[in-house]
């Protein structure tokens, strides 16, 4: 085998899964780059020496994902193209044991608390004055905000809980600044995350205060879009919707992972609430931000769900003409409360429940956005390709949400300004315009 011999060290960062994972990697990037080392992350060429894949074991997809990528690198180590593999994050933290035994190859696993040892295992020190500072891994316009880790609530499906732990806020203080620091480099747009925000500061301050938190980050300078996501439904912070509709650099949207519409099946899994209660918080929501989208995800077969409780969840869906929808097949994953049940609805019935549910909110939004045509909306402009420059309204975050494209056969536009666009046409997750 070729050695690359004692060089030195050139990280190369890969990161999979979600939002989270990505902050992860930037405070990791952050911290090798304060510590003098060499890193970039997802690395285009193949001059790193040392490769740390940051993970995700959410659902069977996701943990196929990083276990092919694990295993690519692990060849590549074993030709001499990288010296060392190291594996971070959920699926680490979650199947450390049995990776270690059935991948030897790899050269240490961390889990999602680590990182201090992570560091440690490169010769680095986690730098305390680096706390709040970020490379991002993304346009500089916007970024992430992790306000909290972890999460408290039994839902029955979720393997989170296994991974990332007990909810554990972050300190107003500290967010406040890692936000100046931000908006100092350029972002415009914060994109608060967490496993469950609207827990947030509970362990922290003995109440739920999104809503203190949500103004004073209103107040840095600089930021011109603020996003919730992940808003958990039950015991929902009605004072967070004050703050929505007072504050305008507070985006009318909101993503609320709802998981079902049929009681039954939100009392399966654990969810502590009903549909009814479900209904009343929309209409609540709606009254006090007009205009606001929300955003939200289901998971279709369940165990236990019947047809019955499937018809029950299109008609909810149906008569809440949500503005963002996704959808999921159910996972059994080891060591959550479902995965005591029997996993009782084929496969192949999953994603036809998927794919009706997908086709119904289809004709949704076309009508929603149909509805937008000779409107004009700000628009953040995200990046230029193949001719076209595409943004995205208040009403959308990055990735997961509708684009505006825009023409730019006569107009120069720079990404991360915000311009007025006037909607021309529109279909079912795409909105098209012209810069006015």
């Amino acid at each position: 085998m070729k050695t690359k011999g004692n060089r030195k060290a050139r990280v190369n960062l890969v990161t999979l899964g979600c939002s989270k994972n990505q902050v992860d990697s930037e405070v990791l990037l952050t911290q090798l780059r304060g510590n003098g080392i060499d890193a970039t992350h997802e690395s285009k060429t193949d001059d790193a020496n040392i490769v740390i894949i940051n993970t995700c074991g959410f659902i069977d997809n996701a943990k196929q994902e990083s276990i092919d990528t694990i295993l690519r690198y692990v060849d590549a180590k074993e030709e001499g193209v990288v010296e060392k593999v190291y594996v971070t994050g959920c699926l680490s933290q979650r199947y450390k044991d049995d990776l270690e035994k059935e991948i030897p190859e790899v050269d240490a696993w961390f889990g999602t608390r680590d990182l201090s040892r992570l560091l440690k295992q490169l010769n680095a020190n986690y730098k305390h004055e680096l706390v709040g500072e970020r490379i991002l891994t993304n346009p500089a316009h916007f970024a992430y905000l992790k306000i909290s880790e972890g999460c408290d609530r039994p839902c029955s499906f979720c393997a989170i809980p296994l991974m990332r732990g007990k909810h554990v806020s972050r300190p107003m203080e500290e967010l406040v600044k890692e936000a100046q620091h931000l908006a100092r480099n350029g972002t415009r747009e914060l994109l608060l995350i967490a496993q469950d925000s609207t827990y947030y500061g509970l362990d922290l301050y003995k109440k739920r205060n999104l809503s203190e938190l949500l103004l004073r980050l209103s107040d840095v300078e600089g930021i011109s879009w603020i996003r919730l996501h992940y808003a958990f439904p039950t015991g929902f912070p009605l004072d967070v919707l004050d703050v929505m509709a007072s504050r305008p650099n507070i985006c009318n949207y909101l993503d609320i992972p709802l998981q079902h519409g049929s009681t039954r099946m939100l009392q399966l899994m654990r969810r502590g609430t009903t549909r009814e209660k479900t209904e009343q918080l929309l209409a609540t929501i709606r009254e006090k931000v007009p205009g606001i989208a929300i955003r939200t995800t289901l998971i279709g077969g369940h165990p236990g769900e019947t047809e019955e409780d499937f018809a029950e969840m299109m008609g909810f869906v149906e008569r809440s003409r949500f503005d963002r929808l996704g959808i999921f097949s159910y996972s059994h994953e080891e060591n959550t409360h479902a995965y005591s049940m029997a996993d009782d609805v084929p496969a192949e019935v999953k994603q036809q429940r998927v794919d009706a549910i997908m086709e119904l909110q289809q004709g949704i939004s076309l009508e929603l956005n149909q509805q937008k045509v000779g409107q004009t909306f700000k628009v953040l402009v995200d990046r230029k390709e193949e001719g076209q420059y595409i943004g995205r309204t208040e009403f959308d975050s990055p990735e997961v949400d509708n684009e505006v494209i825009i023409d730019s056969d006569d107009q120069y536009l720079r990404v991360g300004d915000f311009v007025q666009v006037k909607i021309e046409s529109a279909s079912e997750f795409d909105l098209h315009g012209r810069a006015i």
